[in-house]
């Protein structure tokens, strides 16, 4: 489907003969029971990668998506093909973990101060057998990401962890192109320090990014988990519903 934004991408692996996101939304709405499910399931992987790296924690991520998931469900009447479907589905996401990290800062907690829970966000063949230095570095990343502002942080998760053009991830955010270049030197600038020993060349460590505007990438564990079993059927879910 062919939207203001630009094409409506399927996520890759999708067969060429099956229906479009946007298709599968306005079966939705149209009230077809499985389309919404489909849909769900197509964008699932990196929804939980970017809630995972936003939020730092394995539970807040899984309810965030959850959340997010049951907000598009009962909103999908008002999309309007202005952005691509997965953009919509992003941007109710990413709502959904600001919520989350916003609510946590007013308790003045944060879920990535507690090294049990650092350890939780690493996939699970890593955490015996990694190399230490992956585990530390790991854990690096995620606690530096957590210092910075919800907003830095989720523009970074978006631009650098996650790929997204920086228009694209405007359109995410819903917010000026400007605002997004300013939030991620903001937060590179921020980061900077606290992982720049993370940069040194020696001992086939990262080498340096020539460009200068990403972070250095971790692995994320995979989607499916314990909390997410049902998670491509928001009318099967329980808890309320997310914030738009």
């Amino acid at each position: 489907m062919a939207t203001a934004e630009g094409r409506d991408r399927e996520p890759y692996g999708v067969d060429a003969d099956a229906p479009s996101d946007a298709d599968l939304l306005a079966g939705h709405v149209a009230g077809d029971p499985d389309a919404f499910g489909e849909l769900a399931r197509r964008h699932r992987d990196r929804l939980w990668a970017v809630a995972l790296r936003t939020l730092g924690d394995r539970e807040e991520a899984a309810d965030a998506v959850q959340d997010a998931l049951i907000s598009a469900f009962r909103a999908a009447h008002t999309f309007r093909g202005q952005s691509a479907v997965t953009t919509w589905l992003h941007r109710i996401t990413v709502n959904a973990c600001l919520d989350r990290v916003r609510k946590a800062a007013s308790r003045k907690t944060s879920p990535v101060d507690d090294p049990e829970r650092l350890d939780q966000l690493l996939e699970p063949h890593e955490s015996a057998e990694a190399p230490a230095e992956r585990h530390d570095l790991h854990r690096e990343l995620i606690t530096a990401l957590a210092t910075l502002p919800a907003e830095q942080r989720a523009a970074l998760v978006l631009v650098d962890m996650q790929g997204y053009p920086v228009a694209e991830t405007a359109r995410i955010l819903d917010v000026p192109v400007g605002t997004v270049k300013s939030r991620c030197a903001r937060g590179r600038a921020r980061l900077a320090p606290l992982l720049a020993h993370l940069r040194s060349d020696g001992g086939g460590k990262e080498a340096p990014d020539t460009e200068g505007n990403r972070t250095p990438r971790a692995s994320v564990p995979p989607a499916a988990g314990p909390r997410d079993a049902g998670a491509s059927d928001p009318s099967a879910m329980k808890g309320g519903g997310g914030h738009r």
